[in-house]
């Protein structure tokens, strides 16, 4: 009975913990895009120009992102 407890337990943890990571993964994700499209906004973009210049700056914030020092990093 007790066993049985201890690994529903651990199985919990293990999804919680996980999707935390999710989480955080989609947070960074968003504020790019939140930024991205701020950008568009001020420039008067619509359409296909948008939507082009979004994607473009996305993988921009990504990639500055990935190429900080981890010191530098906001988690």
């Amino acid at each position: 009975m007790i066993t049985t407890r201890l690994i529903a337990a651990a199985v919990a943890a293990t999804f919680v913990m996980g999707s935390g990571a999710a989480f955080a993964a989609a947070t960074d994700k968003s504020a790019a895009s939140m930024e991205c499209s701020k950008q568009a906004d001020a420039k008067g973009l619509h359409g296909k120009e948008r939507k082009k210049f979004r994607e473009h700056c996305k993988q921009e914030m990504m990639h500055s992102k990935d190429m900080m020092k981890p010191e530098e990093k906001k988690y």
